[in-house]
């Protein structure tokens, strides 16, 4: 899995702060680095909705449709995921959970259904079958690429949810990563 930022908004804790001073007509008190202080005191005060000013933007590779399920759950975010519909899979690569790992029989079973599932779409486009249809027949554990946008409420709120040790194992390194 491969995480990395390729963009957020400019000077965002100022940003942030000069929002909430809209709010309370104090943008009198802003100075270089007020920003530090005054924004602990407002989230402190649960007043969030001024973080929604600011955005960011993550390259995600390698995770699983599994886990790209679960992150098309927090819907106040933008995403735009690679297709299985236009691209060959033929060659697809695929998440293997540790709990499987761990275990060499399991994960030879494993493998071989995975082997199974790429030799079985191979076959089908062969046949004609469209790309489209084809993929379904590929696991949740193929993987997947994608950029994923969200407001720092929204990132705060999928932080507070995923970085959870009772989140699913492959979205808490995700969320971590963010």
């Amino acid at each position: 899995m491969i995480v990395k930022l390729i963009s957020i908004t400019p000077n965002a804790e100022k940003l942030i702060e000069y929002a909430a001073r809209i709010c309370y007509n104090s943008q009198a008190k802003i100075t270089d680095n007020s920003y530090k202080t005054f924004i602990p005191k407002i989230l402190e005060k649960h007043h969030e909705d001024v973080i929604e000013h600011a955005m960011a933007t993550f390259e995600i590779l390698g995770i699983s449709r599994s886990c790209s399920h679960e992150l098309v759950r927090h819907r106040l975010a933008s995403i735009s995921q690679q297709s299985q519909r236009y691209i060959n899979a033929s060659e697809f690569n695929f998440v293997t959970p540790d709990a499987i790992l761990a275990d060499s029989n399991l994960n030879w079973k494993y493998e071989n259904i995975i082997a199974d599932a790429k030799d079985l779409y191979s076959y089908l486009i062969q046949a004609g079958i469209k790309k489209e249809d084809a993929r379904f027949i590929l696991p949740n554990a193929t993987t997947t690429n994608l950029i994923f946008s969200a407001n720092f409420r929204e990132l705060r709120h999928i932080f507070k949810l995923r970085c959870h040790k009772s989140s699913q194992w492959e979205f808490q390194i995700l969320a971590k990563k963010m």
